[in-house]
């Protein structure tokens, strides 16, 4: 699919934003449509549901969090979150509410436009088929297939919920808590080794034919998917 095909809405409160960004993603092929604030936002997506959203956090009416929030319940459109803060609990709240990557302001140009491309790139139907990539791991969302290069893994419900957050946040450290809360459910408190247990499960099947290894250990912080 050529960019002209690519729709994207761009949600923030700050005019000089949206036409800045209007005018550059324009400049490179996407048919791109704005609002400003919450309501319209929410209305525009769910009514004609976009390829990408670029989402601001503070937003008049319905704050971003609420929006990614209501379009994650929905959908699977990949959204992009801007905020002018950059902690910690603001990017996992982020995260722990659907979105799929993070920017914060002021921002590059070139990363935006390098992270719409990539959002994108792994939302690419190929035949039909809704796939999630990271090197050579690949997932069909509708079928729950995956595959490491040739190879087909056979994942449990709960491998394939752990795989899928972390290949939609791919880079990012994922705390243990959070990890925890979206799979299982489970209170941040709760004294429990099983996210360890399984992110084993999961090295195993992605690297039984010898593979490199794609889920990583950062100590103290969580776990990261990179290559």
């Amino acid at each position: 699919m050529t960019n002209s095909n690519r729709r994207i809405l761009v949600v923030d409160d700050d005019s000089q934003i949206t036409t800045f960004l209007r005018r550059a993603l324009s400049y490179s092929g996407y048919s791109v449509e704005t609002a400003q604030n919450g309501p319209d936002a929410l209305t525009r997506a769910l009514d004609a549901p976009p390829d990408l959203v670029i989402l601001d956090v503070m937003l008049p009416g319905i704050d971003g969090y609420e929006i990614c929030r209501r379009l994650r319940a929905g959908g699977d459109v990949p959204i992009l979150m801007l905020t002018a803060k950059d902690e910690v609990p603001d990017r996992v709240r982020g995260l722990d509410v659907g979105a799929d990557d993070y920017l914060v302001k002021p921002f590059a140009l070139e990363e935006l436009q390098a992270r719409v491309r990539a959002l994108l790139r792994r939302r690419e139907p190929d035949g039909g088929r809704q796939l999630l990539s990271f090197a050579d791991l690949e997932v069909d969302i509708g079928s729950h297939e995956i595959r490491r290069g040739e190879r087909r893994i056979d994942l449990t419900a709960k491998e394939y919920d752990l795989l899928l957050i972390l290949l939609r946040n791919t880079r990012l450290v994922l705390s243990r808590e959070l990890l925890l809360e979206r799979v299982w459910g489970f209170n941040f408190e709760a004294e429990t080794h099983v996210l360890e247990v399984y992110v084993g499960y999961l090295r195993q099947k992605l690297e039984a034919g010898g593979e490199k290894r794609l889920i990583h250990t950062v100590r103290g912080a969580g776990y990261v998917l990179r290559d």
